[in-house]
């Protein structure tokens, strides 16, 4: 089959012009794109349109109904005030991700996930928190009467630090709602087997090698490419000031 002609059907189970307009962009922004067939996770299949020169090819309409149940999910949890964290580690989401992050005010994980936040955050809360002192003393001088030695040392260890725990800073109590890009990374996997252990609603973007059923609101889509994770955050970002 032709991408031409799968791209074409696709459009042919679109009846509303404005889903047909979306549908057009999301051809462009290659989120229909999933892994080879090898890698696919046998939960996804209902998922997938077809499979062409062995990638699997997601069906966008569905795509389509899935973001716009988790808009409306995360737009009733803004308006509730709930505490929203986003996990993206990957440099091909890190762009995005600090847009989204600084037009709402979410909290982030965007280097490596921290084992425990979710289940032990009273400990790592004390972390966090402990971070922002030590910041906030080198920001008002606090450290200079130490040896220049020792003012790399503490240089060097706030460096650390805020690479964990710098989208963390206004992390005051667990969060109420999870949203990853990707399941499949390393320390992904583990926020969804901590969010889902302490019963906080994951929301993702999740691709072929993924399984849908780990988490509340599954956005099926090709969540490895960056030209496709901007145009998802971007148009979660517009729908949510709506």
């Amino acid at each position: 089959m032709e991408l031409s002609q799968i791209e074409e059907s696709l459009k042919e189970k679109t009846t509303e012009k404005q889903d047909l307009q979306l549908l057009e962009e999301m051809i462009k922004a290659a989120l229909m794109y999933g892994h080879k067939k090898t890698r696919t996770n046998p939960k996804f299949k209902p998922f997938i349109f077809v499979n062409r020169n062995n990638v699997e090819i997601i069906d966008l309409n569905l795509t389509l109904d899935k973001l716009e149940q988790a808009i409306e999910f995360l737009k009733n949890k803004i308006k509730e005030k709930a505490t929203i964290l986003v996990v993206a580690t990957q440099p091909a989401a890190r762009e995005a991700i600090e847009k989204l992050t600084k037009e709402f005010n979410f909290s982030y994980i965007n280097s490596r996930w921290i084992g425990g936040l979710l289940t032990n955050f009273n400990i790592l809360s004390k972390r966090i928190e402990y971070f922002k002192k030590v910041q906030a003393d080198f920001e008002k001088g606090e450290f200079e009467k130490y040896t220049k030695k020792e003012k790399q040392k503490i240089n060097k260890n706030i460096f650390k630090m805020k690479k964990l725990f710098g989208g963390l800073e206004n992390l005051s109590k667990k969060p109420d709602v999870v949203f990853i890009i990707d399941l499949s990374i390393k320390g992904h996997r583990t926020a969804v087997r901590e969010a889902n252990r302490i019963g906080v609603p994951i929301v993702a973007i999740l691709d072929s090698d993924d399984d849908p059923n780990l988490v509340a609101y599954p956005i099926p889509a090709n969540d490895h490419a960056k030209i496709s994770i901007d145009w998802l955050i971007n148009k979660i970002i517009e729908r949510l000031k709506d």
